[in-house]
């Protein structure tokens, strides 16, 4: 299973609006997908309380996980919207 580790870019991490904007680019994704600390538990990328609940802080990293045909190409669109700081 494709995985990769990328860094909460928004400076107060996962919290509404990003993790909303993250959770409805992981649905668009053919995929499953899931997201975690790198010592924590994978959620589903696709529940915002998960993702929410995992309170991930901006510059901590996360790992994405993804399962299936397109898993690389779902990667790289949820990594360019966790690299990107919402908050700005």
């Amino acid at each position: 299973m494709p995985e990769r580790t990328v860094v909460v870019a928004s400076e107060v991490g996962l919290h509404a609006r990003p993790a909303a904007l993250f959770v409805q680019a992981a649905a668009a994704q053919p995929v499953d997908v899931t997201i975690g600390k790198p010592d924590g538990e994978p959620v589903d990328a696709r529940s915002i309380l998960s993702v929410i609940g995992l309170d991930a802080k901006g510059g901590e990293p996360v790992v994405l996980r993804a399962e299936g045909e397109g898993a690389e190409a779902a990667l790289d669109a949820l990594e360019a919207v966790l690299a990107t700081d919402h908050d700005a």
